[in-house]
């Protein structure tokens, strides 16, 4: 009997080891030199590997660095609330309120369109429209609603928000989507054969039977705002700056060192945000 465990247990490891190593090479490894590299010191001209802090204590010493994570997290909250409300209303609509698979798949599939092109593409095609002669300001002026262009619709947190919502909303759509798709209908008649409105059956039956897949778009949302940067410096400006934006600046600049420590910290504070959002929903039976 213990033989045969032991036999088991070794083909068990056989089976595993390939994605081992694959997460140790392209994963682990990766991160611990991150981590090595954020301890040297950096000068103008090289690089010095010791064990030093001073680029932790540089970056929590330095006001930008609360400016950038407060611009960080006012993206990702911002953004995430409005992924949310866009997102939550297509799946409900696509699961409850189109009665056959086929259509479900065919209006599914209208909303993956846009990604079939590059994100840089999406996002640099909102930059005409609202342009101070663009396409929105143009037809503005045209129905009388403004008498000038409007300056604050491009190069501006709005321009921001906005492309993040277009460049995500998907990676919230699809969770959800594939969630209410698993509930059951009869528990949604049983609610209406009790006597609850359209209302109470959205927020007593359907949200939190809908709560993984919200966690898990969340999850997606967060953490894909949180460390992008080509957004931010092309639809701010370069008039505003996230954590992603100070990394860029730093390997631009050759002080991998500090961009190492910054990378570390914003891993870190992701993983917090994370472990925060999974302690309100087990999602481990959505994967």
């Amino acid at each position: 009997m213990n033989k045969l465990r032991a036999n088991n247990a070794l083909m068990g490891w056989l089976m595993v080891s390939p994605l081992v190593l694959v997460l140790l090479i392209f994963l682990v490894t990766p991160i611990v030199m991150i981590t090595v590299v954020s301890f040297w010191r950096a000068t103008e001209f090289s690089i010095i590997p010791a064990f030093v802090w001073e680029n932790y204590e540089f970056l929590f010493g330095s006001p930008v660095t609360y400016t950038v994570f407060f611009n960080t997290f006012k993206y990702a909250l911002i953004t995430w609330a409005f992924t949310f409300v866009i997102g939550f209303t297509v799946a409900y609509y696509l699961a409850f309120h189109i009665r056959t698979q086929t259509w479900q798949i065919a209006f599914f599939l209208l909303c993956t369109i846009p990604f079939w092109t590059s994100n840089i593409i999406r996002m640099i095609s909102w930059i005409p429209f609202l342009g101070r002669n663009g396409i929105a300001n143009s037809a503005l002026i045209s129905w009388g609603v403004i008498d000038e262009p409007v300056e604050w619709l491009l190069f501006s947190d709005f321009a921001v928000i906005l492309a993040f919502v277009h460049l995500y909303t998907l990676f919230m759509v699809v969770p959800i989507f594939n969630t209410m798709m698993r509930i059951d209908k009869s528990l949604i008649e049983a609610a209406r054969d009790a006597g609850a409105s359209g209302i109470q059956i959205l927020w007593n039956v359907i949200l939190p039977l809908t709560k993984p897949g919200i966690m898990i778009g969340t999850i997606f949302v967060v953490t894909l705002v949180m460390g992008d940067f080509i957004t931010v410096r092309f639809m701010s400006g370069s008039q505003s700056a996230n954590v992603g934006r100070l990394i860029s600046n730093d390997i631009a600049l050759l002080q991998y060192p500090s961009a190492s420590a910054t990378a570390i910290i914003l891993l870190l504070t992701v993983l917090m945000v994370i472990g925060i959002l999974l302690r309100f929903v087990d999602i481990r039976k959505e994967l």
